[in-house]
């Protein structure tokens, strides 16, 4: 099954995060920070530390 940013904002607000903007990129970017932070405080897995760092950098790319 192919992932998007609906399985990052779900993965988001397992922990109470919620991130919009306006701007996509910016939201993109501050999703970004938020996985980062999340994984380098050893909530989330490597596992979905990589994929969801994967679907962001496909979705700035596409």
């Amino acid at each position: 099954m192919a992932r998007d940013l609906t399985y990052i904002n779900k993965l988001l607000l397992r922990y109470g995060i919620y991130v919009y903007d306006k701007d996509m990129g910016n939201m993109l970017k501050l999703m970004e920070m938020e996985i980062k932070e999340l994984y380098s405080y050893g909530l989330i897995s490597k596992e979905e530390y990589i994929e969801a760092v994967l679907i962001l950098k496909r979705r700035k790319e596409g």
